[in-house]
């Protein structure tokens, strides 16, 4: 068997931006997957010519230049603006919330109209709260109200964020919901970052471009030959799940995950926008993807003569299931932090990414963490 400087458990785009910088310092790796593909959630299929995210939609976006360019130096990305829409009993509403939604809410026109509309519902829902004796927004029911007012929360809010969570508004901890994005500006761009893309011809061109020159193994589970991969490498990168690696020792990790229905449709467009969500909570699916809309604009879009959408069901994780969203409450905080504990104790063992932290990250975030790790700050 051949020995490495590093084996990297995972090909998502922690696993995946190590193996690319590793590789420039001269160092041997070998990048192992479970997985029959590369790329972790970022993966996309090509079906009809169209790139289709096969776990959900990702837009890159950040306000770092030296993660932009560093991307950028793999792949060149294109334009991609993310402008969602919400679906309300088939009105439809821009997001993120700014003056084009509350002319669709109220009809209000200026800047004024709209924050004096906004400050009136805020105030009523304080009144409510101090009637009952409610100091501080006990749940994300009460912060969404006195951050927002009762009809954005209820129309475009409450139906959307009990279907992702699968709880109750009024059940979940106020804190997931401490700030939201209300701007009085006819702005329908969704980040406020100063670059966003997609990466031309699919994010499967940005994770080959990152191991290009470098071994990787796909079908290959770290687990069902745990000792034989560990005397492989000088050290370990691992990006699955940390209660996993250390065989649940203190209990299992919960997550939300996302059951996906892919349809096509022989026309050129389905919905119109790659993103509607559909914030009704009898809507059994929290929102659509039209795939095509990520990297085909003006008259591509109509020139490619299929569509392909796909619809995502929230659900609670079971074994078996893909995990997605770390539940960060306070359970399972704690949980996490007894095996944190020991991956602090590590030497030769790196962890990072999602599900080796236990923390949701968006793409760049995760893309500074390994530039700045120490490994290659040397």
């Amino acid at each position: 068997m051949e020995h490495y400087d590093y084996l990297i458990v995972g090909s998502g785009l922690f696993g995946a931006t190590f193996a690319h910088q590793a590789h420039k310092k001269g160092k041997k790796c070998l990048v192992i997957d479970k997985r029959p593909h590369l790329g972790g959630n970022v993966y996309c299929e090509n079906i009809e010519g169209i790139n289709v995210h096969k776990y959900g939609a990702h837009i890159f976006h950040t306000s770092n230049k030296t993660v932009w360019d560093f991307v950028n130096s793999i792949v060149e990305f294109n334009r991609y603006t993310n402008s969602p829409i919400a679906n309300y009993k088939g009105k439809l509403y821009n997001l993120p919330f700014n003056m084009n939604t509350f002319y669709q809410m109220w009809g209000v026109k200026t800047p004024n109209e709209a924050y004096a509309k906004i400050e009136e519902q805020k105030s009523t829902a304080i009144a409510l709260m101090k009637a009952e004796g409610i100091i501080e927004p006990r749940n994300l029911e009460e912060q969404a109200r006195v951050l927002i007012g009762n009809d954005i929360y209820e129309l475009l809010i409450k139906g959307y964020t009990e279907k992702q969570w699968g709880r109750k508004c009024s059940d979940l901890p106020a804190f997931i919901i401490k700030r939201l994005p209300v701007r009085f500006i006819f702005d329908n761009n969704y980040f406020d970052d100063r670059y966003q893309g997609i990466p031309i011809g699919g994010y499967n061109r940005l994770i080959n471009g990152l191991l290009d020159g470098i071994a990787t193994r796909t079908g290959t589970n770290f687990f069902e030959n745990r000792t034989q991969w560990e005397s492989m490498a000088d050290k370990i990168v691992f990006t699955g799940k940390i209660d996993e690696f250390y065989d649940y020792k203190f209990g299992k990790l919960e997550y939300r995950t996302v059951r996906f229905e892919e349809e096509i449709f022989d026309i050129p467009n389905y919905q119109g926008n790659a993103v509607v969500n559909y914030t009704e909570r009898d809507v059994p699916y929290t929102r659509i993807i039209e795939h095509k809309h990520f990297e085909m604009f003006g008259s591509e879009i109509e020139n490619c003569t299929k569509t392909i959408i796909s619809k995502e069901f929230s659900t609670e994780w079971k074994d078996g299931m893909e995990p997605y969203y770390p539940i960060n409450d306070q359970k399972n905080n704690i949980l996490y932090l007894q095996y944190e504990t020991l991956a602090k104790q590590e030497k030769n063992i790196i962890f990072g990414g999602r599900l080796a932290e236990y923390k949701y990250y968006d793409m760049h975030k995760i893309i500074e963490k390994v530039l700045a790790l120490q490994e290659f700050q040397q």
